[in-house]
């Protein structure tokens, strides 16, 4: 393991998925300062802003160290498609960047993952799951978001 990978694995649900996309729950302001020192230059956050733990000023800290800043508030108790789509456009629009993606457990970014590596990046599902799982086993109301979107998004 390298050493900024060392240091990024004590931020909370740490789950890298390759070199350039990496998910957590909640960064605190010391370690989005590792992030930007790990080389990611984009952070997108899925919690709302009431989450556990949430830093008040995310965007102004993370834009102040350099980086961009996407937030996305994905309702835990209702996620909805529009959110996944908003996810699938930027996700897309940072191709080839070096990309955070956190919320206040890594459930709702788990979730979005799988579905975007499976749908979108021809992940093969076992392996996506496989992720997914790592970080949680989804709950009645995710595992049904996640079904609809496999059945909306299929050829």
């Amino acid at each position: 393991m390298k050493p900024q990978e060392t240091s990024l694995s004590e931020i909370y649900k740490f789950h890298p998925l390759g070199d350039r996309l990496a998910t957590a729950g909640q960064p605190t302001e010391a370690q989005l300062r590792q992030i930007r020192e790990a080389g990611f230059d984009t952070v997108i956050n899925l919690a709302l802003p009431s989450s556990d733990n949430a830093l008040p000023n995310e965007g102004s800290i993370v834009t102040g160290l350099g980086m961009s800043y996407v937030h996305i508030p994905v309702n835990f108790q209702a996620p909805a498609s529009q959110d996944f789509r908003a996810f699938c456009g930027i996700m897309h629009a940072l191709e080839g960047r070096s990309v955070f993606v956190h919320c206040a457990a890594n459930m709702r970014v788990s979730a979005f993952m799988y579905l975007y590596r499976v749908l979108l990046k021809d992940v093969p599902a076992s392996e996506a799951r496989h992720d997914l799982n790592a970080i949680w086993h989804p709950d009645d109301v995710w595992s049904k978001f996640i079904e609809q979107q496999l059945e909306g998004n299929r050829p």
